[in-house]
Parts: C-alpha cells; structure tokens; sequence
C-alpha cells in the first residue's frame, strides 16, 4: 500500500463523520460499497446490509450524537483484507459524551477507499461534571 492509500484511508473516518454532521445522506456512497455490512447491535441497533439500507437508517432512525470528532486511526494489511480501526468521541448531549470504536474491512474501488464492513463496539459514556 503506498502513501496515497493510506492518506485517503486516514481521511475516511473524518469524512463519516461529517456526513453524519451535516446530515448530508445521500453522500454516504462516499464512504460505504453499495453491499457493505454495518453492524450496530452493540448499540442496540440493528445489524444493516446494503448503502440503501445504511442511509435510511441513517435518515429515518438513527439517533445520531450532536458531534463526531474521530481519532486513533490505524490503517493494517492483513492476509484478509485492509482493516481501518478507529475511536470516536460524541457529544451526546446533556453533558454527556460517548465513545466507541469503529473496525472496518475496507476496499479500493474504482471510486477510491470503501467501507465493506464495519462494526461499532461501544466503550463508555461519561456525565460532565457542570
């Protein structure tokens, strides 16, 4: 994997999260394979297969913190593919902030870096003291 690679690898959580921010939907193909897997039942949400049904819940159901800042990004080759790992930092509103970390299977397309599975794993949530 050359530098390139890695570069737009690094930016792909980024660019999530402000789509998720910007509530701007229909740019999720940017991120995910029209086939890709999302799996949020550690959040109690469900498992989703497929961009379409990635966006509608997206759009429909989700309830999406106020802010995603994401950090810890880790790009590794392995004999199954190339992971992303990552953490994410949410203001959750009323003082409270949530963190999760996001490993994804990703894949170059003719479009550049996709999601084809990512799974969230939850780690805390936490009350700001006022």
């Amino acid at each position: 994997m050359d530098i390139a690679d890695r570069l737009e690898l690094h930016e792909l959580p980024g660019r999530y999260g402000d789509i998720i921010d910007d509530r701007d939907w229909d740019r999720l193909g940017t991120i995910f394979t029209d086939d890709a897997v999302f799996d949020l039942t550690d959040l109690g949400a469900p498992r989703l297969e497929g961009l379409t049904a990635i966006r509608d819940f997206m759009a429909d159901e989700a309830e999406h913190p106020r802010t995603h800042t994401m950090t810890n990004i880790y790009v590794n080759e392995t004999a199954d593919g190339v992971e992303l790992k990552f953490r994410i930092l949410a203001l959750l509103g009323g003082g409270k902030v949530g963190t999760a970390s996001y490993h994804d299977l990703v894949v170059k397309t003719p479009d550049g870096w996709r999601v084809q599975d990512r799974m969230l794993k939850r780690r805390r949530t936490q009350v700001h003291p006022d």
